[in-house]
């Protein structure tokens, strides 16, 4: 999902649900299925939420006998108005088989929509009544069927939806089925209105029913970082402060907020995306190995490190605002929003002490991008920074090996090493190990993120979401600099649309992180 688009987006609880709903292994249940989008017209609805359950449908993970969608919203019509809105974003192209558009109708059959406020009892009511008579035709003991809302909302309703929920739309009793709710970011705009929000939460469900989602954490580059870290043994003994000079996690987007200004000056791109989206792949590049694969080991080594993490310095900080965001009507005239941030972090422990952490993200950008870069230290002793009169070298050498893991677009993974150039001459040029995911594997889908974190909900597999006591510590983080920017200490620099962004970002990253730029190297996808 774009970020510029509406996200209708402790330790652990000792309670648990019952075993049947912690079973991640089979993603069939005994019992019927109910899946609840609320807020079911809006756009993260249509143009994520119900297409990814497609795409789990088409591939049997939600089969026709179980299952049954609701959408809920306060829009008035009917079912079939719904699904006529939802039909150009389920069908593949204007080149579709029939046996496409067969799919997605059989799809279609299983929405059902039904209207009201989201403070409402009759509404909630009416939606129960419709689920308890979907698991009457399915057979389901009271009880033994699972539930799982999906709030497609604004978070300023998550507290009143989620009591209606929990008042009107539970399961009776508890014979092995579940009931549980996704959330969407932005979740608070602080730590003291992210607490606020999880003990109104936390009251009405337990911790193991709330899954709090950050689609980033289902990208497939995202989620092959413990593989990568943990299952090399090339890259266990190198993984420190002894071998790694910088990392940088980058977001870039080559658009503007398009419209859609007036949201996203609520926000601005730290809230919108490094405390959440760039904050996870960090936990994930720097968390220590697990005792095991478990969710909560997992989780509980991404808040370690996440409480390790020193305040961060204003003079390791730089923001911008692009030119021509104001230009927007919904945005202030005077607006202080930042459209693009580079942030230090630096981490207190044995393994990272020294090593910064850059996470960038900007909008209106040269380029769209994500990716994390890991940058090796120089060599020491390097023979080769003094080249003989038979070697030809093109001036001071300051290229460094990098590990980079292209997250989107073109998926990939590669490492950048110093190479002989073929030829007579010994010249030395920078090359790489290229690992990209379309060329390697071909003739395989890669599955959308929601796809997958909606499969992990439904399995009742919370390792791919962010915990109570993950989400206050990473606003712990950013909470000083965002009340800064919010009072008008902290002002972004102007810099023009299409470019890097400020000129003090590159300053930054060369005197405060060390980090080394080749100009002269440019990754090229490979061709098929």
């Amino acid at each position: 999902m774009k970020s510029s688009e509406w996200h209708v987006e402790t330790r652990q609880s000792s309670k648990t649900e019952s075993p049947s709903s912690r079973d991640s292994e089979n993603a069939h249940e005994t019992g019927s299925l109910s899946i609840v989008i609320l807020g079911a017209s809006g756009d993260l609805a249509k143009k994520k939420t119900f297409p990814a359950l497609f795409h789990l449908y088409e591939q049997g993970f939600l089969p026709r006998n179980e299952v049954c969608i609701f959408g809920y919203a306060r829009t008035k019509i009917t079912d079939d108005e719904l699904k006529n809105r939802l039909h150009g974003y389920l069908v593949p192209g204007k080149d579709s088989s029939s046996e496409q558009l067969e799919e997605v109708s059989k799809f279609l059959h299983l929405i059902k929509y039904v209207s009201g406020s989201y403070d409402s009892k009759d509404g909630f009511c009416n939606l129960d009544k419709e689920i308890s008579e979907h698991e009457s035709l399915k057979s389901s003991a009271q009880g033994s069927s699972r539930r799982l809302f999906y709030l497609a909302l604004p978070p300023t309703v998550y507290p009143s939806v989620c009591k209606m929920i929990k008042t009107y739309c539970m399961n009776k009793s508890d014979l092995g089925g579940w009931t549980r709710i996704i959330v969407e970011k932005p979740f608070g705009k602080d730590l003291e209105s992210a607490e606020q929000l999880s003990t109104q939460i936390g009251e009405l469900f337990e911790e193991p029913q709330i899954y709090r989602i950050d689609h980033y954490l289902g990208k497939e580059l995202v989620q092959n970082m413990l593989v990568l870290r943990f299952a090399n043994r090339l890259f266990v003994p190198q993984w420190n402060r002894d071998n790694i000079a910088n990392v940088q996690i980058v977001f870039r987007e080559d658009f503007g907020t398009e419209g859609r200004g007036g949201y996203f000056d609520q926000y601005g791109i730290i809230r919108d995306i490094i405390q959440n989206h760039l904050l996870q792949v960090f936990c994930l590049v720097a968390m220590e190995k697990p005792v095991s694969l478990k969710a909560e080991h997992i989780r509980d080594e991404k808040v370690k490190v996440l409480e390790s993490v020193l305040p961060i310095k204003d003079d390791e900080v730089v923001l911008g605002q692009y030119e021509g965001y104001r230009d927007d009507a919904t945005v202030p005239d005077d607006s202080n929003t930042p459209t693009f941030a580079t942030i230090i972090l630096r981490v207190n422990n044995e393994r990272w002490d020294g090593v910064p952490f850059i996470l960038k993200a900007g909008k209106a950008l040269n380029s769209r991008k994500a990716d994390i870069r890991v940058q090796f230290k120089d060599v020491p002793g390097d023979i080769f920074k003094c080249m003989p009169t038979n070697f030809k070298c093109l001036g001071k050498r300051q290229e460094r090996n990098e590990f980079v893991i292209r997250l989107q677009p073109s998926e990939a993974m590669y490492m950048k090493l110093i190479v002989k150039k073929p030829g007579l001459d010994m010249e030395i040029v920078e090359s790489e190990l290229d690992l990209s995911y379309r060329q390697r594997y071909q003739g395989v889908t890669i599955p959308e993120a929601y796809e997958r974190l909606i499969l992990d909900t439904i399995r009742g597999d919370q390792q791919h979401f962010v915990r109570r006591d993950e989400l206050k510590a990473s606003w712990e983080i950013f909470t000083p600099l965002l009340h800064q920017i919010d009072e008008g200490e902290f002002k972004p620099i102007p810099y023009k649309p299409g470019t890097r962004g400020p000129a003090e970002a590159d300053k930054l990253l060369l005197e405060k992180a060390g980090y080394v730029q080749t100009p002269s190297y440019k990754w090229i996808p490979p061709t098929l």
